[in-house]
């Protein structure tokens, strides 16, 4: 009797070693392409693109200066004509043109400095600006400002409230292609990084496309645009 109960917890043991073999084996195995699964890279993908500015906006800014109130809004007014009819001639359509209401500064009424230091009790500034997508006639006509001066106005000089800016507003159009060739980089680096580290590059893990920038190509050409994307991409590795 004993011998048989012996026999019966020998083979039930040895079947509960087996399965746990058997499990171990596959927890081994499971855990092995885990890991593998886990093997990854991550790269970028860069994409650039020149392009010209289809839209320019050209502020002209001129400053006048007086003793009497009405001298100086009849100045502004006459000056205003001057520009306005210099643009028109110039070649830019009256849609095109905007004047903006004159700024004017009483000096004696100011609450600080010395009014007296001033030749002038009033000092007045306006602004005509152009919005157009001829951007060509813009530069050419930037290059004529001297006429103004011959004409009596005296142009302010280009700063933070009166620079010309030119943008670019076809980004859509470039998006497609450039979130491909973005994307086509990131793989060519990925392959390469495959091929030295002696793997094969799988399936994409996750992807992450980056904003697009437009900026001035340099500090000379600003109506000459950069567009940029970079696209961050991850790829498994398998052996």
């Amino acid at each position: 009797m004993n011998n048989k109960r012996t026999a019966e917890a020998f083979i039930l043991g040895a079947f509960l070693c087996a399965g746990l073999v058997i499990a171990g084996y596959f927890v081994s195995s499971g855990i092995t392409k885990l890991k593998s699964l886990e093997r990854a890279v991550s790269v970028k993908g860069l994409s650039e693109k020149d392009v010209p500015a289809d839209i320019a906006i050209w502020p002209i800014k001129f400053e006048v200066a007086a003793d009497d109130l009405g001298a100086l809004m009849a100045a502004i007014e006459e000056k205003n004509r001057v520009v306005y009819d210099f643009l028109l001639s110039s070649g830019f359509d009256a849609k095109e043109i905007s004047i903006s209401a004159p700024a004017v500064i009483d000096r004696q009424a100011q609450g600080y400095g010395d009014a007296n230091r001033f030749a002038f009790r009033y000092a007045g500034n306006s602004t005509i600006s152009v919005y157009t997508r001829n951007v060509n006639l813009v530069r050419t006509s930037v290059r004529k400002l001297v006429d103004l001066g011959k004409l009596g106005v005296a142009v302010s000089g280009e700063n933070y409230d009166a620079k010309t800016e030119f943008l670019y507003s076809g980004l859509n159009r470039l998006k497609p292609a450039m979130i491909e060739e973005a994307t086509n980089n990131a793989r060519a680096v990925a392959e390469k990084f495959a091929s030295d580290s002696k793997s094969r590059l799988g399936k994409i893990k996750s992807a992450t496309q980056g904003q697009f920038t437009i900026e001035n190509r340099d500090s000379n050409t600003p109506h000459i645009k950069k567009v940029r994307v970079v696209s961050t991409l991850e790829y498994y590795l398998t052996d």
